[in-house]
């Protein structure tokens, strides 16, 4: 395990996230504490330190036991949970991104993680009802506090997110310097506004979902885990999903990897500070996505998992792609135009992910 970090903030976070959304079903494997042990211990021991949770996770219980597998350690680790959600049924105060939700949502978590702060606090969704202005002076204010160290957004629009940070800019309040979204080889929608404003505020990037459901790991196509379903109940045939599952199957057979790896090695090769988080139900399944960290994927297979996936970047980005366009806009001598600057992390610029002219 390798580190990177986390933003502009300096602190330093493992390239690979332990989920604990399943930890406390009320039904499964990770019910059962030694078996939440077992896997943070397989996760610890590569050098993991970075942990996600949330204060809605199976209604509280995926705080309460991250509390106690980390007492007596809790300094190891990157601490990272989230409020929004809805805590109790009736008040209508329980949910949303006011003050007061705020204030109660991090005093519950910090009893439950057994802990006087937590590292990381993630906005976990957007509520339109809140002004960003209110939003960012609340989280400033815990910040402050010393309750909370650093900020994350998840799930917002890309726009909303830069008009959140520069307003806290410019009023000298604490940014975001995370954003956590879905983005996997099914669905690379976060490559039209997400990606490129995360890149621009250099912001560290967490990325949910990355196995597509369990969609990458071909375990529907073998007759596991169930039938995947779509919106109305019925198996989705959608010939694009398809094409990308053949083609992971295809080269994890050829590397000798599998699916889930090859689904993995793709996002971590990808523009930008991206930071996949896994999730297991069972050590097995963690110790294959671990094992993620030593495949490395050459360039005519990324290339063939790009193409298979590719998505449309729609407007105004295709059209601004466009030779008669691209002319209009640097002019005839374009071609002879060569952008050596660098991105935040030190990658190049790249025309497949933020638009720029090759």
């Amino acid at each position: 395990m390798r580190y990177t970090l986390f933003g502009r903030t300096g602190l330093r976070v493992s390239e690979l996230s332990l989920g604990t959304m399943t930890f406390g079903v009320e039904s499964g494997p990770t019910a059962d504490l030694d078996t939440c042990r077992r896997l943070l211990h397989a996760y610890t021991e590569l050098g993991g330190n970075f942990l996600d949770t949330a204060n809605i996770y199976t209604g509280g219980a995926s705080e309460r036991i991250v509390g106690e597998l980390l007492n007596g350690r809790r300094d190891e680790f990157v601490l990272a949970t989230k409020y929004t959600g809805a805590t109790r049924e009736g008040d209508v105060n329980s949910a949303g991104n006011h003050r007061k939700s705020l204030r109660q949502s991090v005093e519950a978590s910090l009893r439950r993680l057994r802990t006087d702060h937590v590292d990381i606090l993630w906005v976990h969704a957007r509520d339109s009802l809140t002004p960003v202005e209110e939003v960012m002076r609340g989280l400033d204010d815990v910040v402050r506090s010393g309750k909370v160290l650093y900020l994350g957004v998840s799930d917002w629009p890309a726009w909303e997110i830069a008009q959140a940070n520069t307003l806290a800019e410019l009023r000298h309040w604490t940014t975001f310097a995370g954003s956590q979204l879905r983005y996997n080889l099914l669905d690379r929608t976060a490559e039209r506004e997400l990606l490129p404003q995360a890149r621009a505020f250099d912001q560290a990037v967490l990325v949910w979902g990355p196995l597509g459901g369990g969609v990458l790991t071909g375990k529907y196509r073998r007759g596991e885990g169930g039938r995947l379903t779509g919106p109305n109940g019925a198996a989705p045939r959608e010939p694009r999903q398809e094409a990308v599952v053949t083609e992971v199957l295809d080269i994890a057979e050829q590397g000798g990897w599998s699916p889930a790896q090859v689904a993995l090695a793709w996002l971590r090769a990808q523009p930008g500070n991206v930071i996949p988080i896994l999730g297991a139900t069972k050590e097995s399944q963690l110790a294959d996505n671990l094992a993620a960290l030593r495949v490395t994927l050459g360039e005519e297979a990324t290339q063939r998992l790009d193409e298979v996936s590719a998505q449309p970047l729609g407007f105004p980005h295709d059209f601004l792609r466009e030779p008669g366009v691209t002319q209009v806009v640097y002019g005839d001598r374009w071609p002879a135009i060569e952008d050596r600057r660098s991105t935040p992390h030190g990658a190049p610029r790249s025309m497949r992910r933020d638009g720029a002219p090759t």
